[in-house]
């Protein structure tokens, strides 16, 4: 089973591909999705307001390093 992560963070627009600070925010690791969506929510809940941040949760293998965000 694989670990989850809380990624997102400001966009420089609705398309959420591009970040306006040119890297995304990873959170985690969290062993279970039930602790990573209480994280996500935290995040989401935050910023409602804001069109352009976003936040998801991503599955990643555990013997997978994190993508890079450099």
């Amino acid at each position: 089973m694989g670990r989850f992560w809380v990624v997102g963070g400001d966009y420089i627009d609705t398309d959420f591909t591009h970040t306006s600070e040119g890297s995304e925010e990873w959170i985690g690791p969290f062993e279970d999705y039930e602790s990573a969506m209480e994280e996500w929510s935290k995040h989401a809940w935050r910023t409602v307001d804001d069109a352009t941040t976003r936040y998801r949760i991503e599955c990643i293998d555990k013997d997978e390093a994190p993508p890079c965000t450099d």
